[in-house]
């Protein structure tokens, strides 16, 4: 079976309807072999008190990219996909503008996946750094 990008994204977009997701304005914008990528606004929407990207945004958006990356792997008609750990290190602010959320597998087996998931401003300037476990469990 061969990698249909064009479907993913679809997919993910599509999931991510009447979701954190569609509130947070994330748009799924490119996928390939063992990544996937997207993007959220920075605005008021997603600020601290100090006019900042709220840490829980930045992992909110993390932990969905990477949810749905674990998609990819699994047959979602017998498999869910459940995050079970997750850990940020935010390292720079950001104001406004956008940020891109890519995550990369690091160990893909088949009850537990690893992703290493970065957040970029548009300079590719790293914004948070975050690591995710999902566990892959049969559908109920």
């Amino acid at each position: 079976m061969s990698f249909d990008k064009e479907k993913v994204l679809q997919l993910c977009n599509e999931w991510s309807k009447n979701t954190l997701m569609q509130t947070l304005d994330i748009e799924y914008i490119d996928a390939g072999e063992g990544f996937l990528t997207a993007k959220m606004p920075v605005n008021s929407r997603v600020h601290q008190p100090m006019g900042l990207l709220h840490g829980g945004a930045t992992v909110a958006l993390a932990e969905s990219v990477g949810s749905a990356a674990s998609l990819m792997f699994i047959n979602t008609e017998k498999q869910e996909v459940r995050g079970i750990e997750i850990s940020a290190n935010h390292l720079k602010s950001k104001r406004d503008g956008v940020v891109f959320c890519t995550a990369k597998i690091i160990h893909q087996g088949r009850s537990l996946h690893l992703w290493e998931i970065k957040i970029t401003d548009e300079q590719d300037k790293l914004i948070s750094l975050c690591k995710l476990t999902n566990m892959i469990l049969p559908r109920r």
